[in-house]
């Protein structure tokens, strides 16, 4: 009898995700972490059950797409156009802010200007994933807090291509006037159909008509919408999630397809666990170990000054002062495309080895410690689901 020899990876991986989801949930701790944590013990860094980082890492980011697809769907854009204050001005405070921060401590550790600006950048960005999990089970996404949290972090992934262009400019090669005309013409198509499903309200999709009441070709159909956005954006340098999240709002927009949310729930539920564990397989122990006041310090660092500073911002936009401390809390994490960025940062020579092995395991824990901060601030601040601003 034949035994497929990833089957019993496959088992181990499926019961440490179950038992510490459990255990966790026992604990009244949200699932995202118990995703990180069985990343961190079952990569190469822990037991090494799981060692191919790549393919899991290629599955964990559908599960970003899938995860932002679904986000499209409830979101509404009209809410978001009216929300374009907060999006567009707060990131760009929030941006310039950080980067202020570090200015400081690089004129101390005598850093070059492109350090500071990658630094600046790096702790700027925030987790869409971790962020709009969290919305999403603690029901909050409707709220006003979710809103402006939503629309901060959509314009920071819209803000990753100049943010890569700039870095391109430090490291000495010039960004390709082909690929920023690219990027525009992207952005400029994502702005009309977000404008045209914010007029229309409600559309009707082509493909309602031809597929009629085939439901399992409806479900085909959304997934052709998703991915396909998310291919074109992705060819056109921008975020995939963002084509995805645009996708979501074409389905959620058009009747015939409202009950694939329900259909493809389980794919989302399976690809965002598989990609919280691609992160938490990128912690290296024995170099946290080594290292550990450093890091430590770094994430105190790194989450108090983001809720400060996006909390600071969003009360100047408006915001009272708890819903502004709330937001900037969700949003104190660093982002996943803030990898991006430090690998960008090692390819150019901007950061030495060192520093982006740090950056790394400092991006890395502060995605799995986080909930944990929310969660904390949220006890403070007293705010209970049901008493977010609306």
């Amino acid at each position: 009898m034949h035994l497929d020899p990833v089957l019993p990876y496959t088992v181990g991986a499926i019961l440490a995700i179950l038992i510490l989801g459990l255990l966790l949930r026992s604990l009244k701790q949200p699932h995202v972490v118990g995703y990180l944590i069985a990343g961190v013990v079952l990569g190469p860094h822990g037991i090494a059950l799981v060692q191919d980082e790549v393919i899991l890492g290629r599955l964990g980011a559908i599960g970003v797409v899938l995860l932002l697809f679904f986000i499209g769907m409830e979101a509404s854009p009209r809410k978001l156009i009216e929300n374009w204050k907060v999006a567009v001005l707060g990131t760009l405070l929030q941006i310039l802010v950080s980067i202020g921060c570090v200015w400081p401590l690089g004129l101390i550790l005598d850093w070059p200007i492109e350090r500071i600006v990658l630094i600046g950048f790096v702790i700027s960005l925030s987790s869409t994933a971790v962020v709009l999990k969290l919305l999403h089970d603690w029901k909050e996404f409707d709220t006003k807090v979710g809103q402006n949290v939503l629309a901060i972090l959509l314009a920071q992934d819209l803000a990753v291509i100049p943010m890569l262009i700039i870095l391109a400019m430090f490291g000495g090669s010039d960004a390709e006037h082909s690929n920023i005309y690219l990027q525009a013409g992207g952005s400029v198509l994502i702005a009309v159909i977000v404008g045209y499903i914010a007029v229309k309200n409600t559309i009707h999709l082509p493909l309602g008509r031809i597929l009629g009441e085939d439901m399992e070709m409806h479900v085909f159909a959304a997934l052709a919408v998703c991915l396909g956005l998310s291919l074109l954006t992705g060819l056109a340098g921008l975020s995939t999630a963002l084509g995805a999240f645009v996708a979501g709002m074409l389905i959620g927009a058009a009747k015939e397809t409202r009950w694939v949310h329900h259909s493809l729930e389980p794919f989302r539920v399976v690809f965002v666990a598989l990609f919280f564990v691609s992160i938490g397989m990128l912690v290296d122990l024995d170099f946290l170990q080594s290292h550990w006041y450093q890091v430590g310090a770094l994430i105190f660092l790194v989450l108090i000054t983001n809720t400060f500073i996006n909390g600071v911002i969003l009360r100047m936009l408006g915001d009272n002062w708890r819903d502004s401390i709330y937001a900037g809390t969700l949003l104190s994490q660093i982002g996943e495309f803030s990898f991006l960025l430090a690998a960008v940062g090692i390819q150019a020579h901007i950061i030495s080895d060192y520093a982006y092995r740090m950056t790394v395991v400092v991006i890395s824990m502060s995605l799995l410690l986080s909930p944990a901060w929310i969660m904390l601030v949220k006890y403070v601040l007293k705010i209970e689901q049901s008493k977010v601003s609306t």
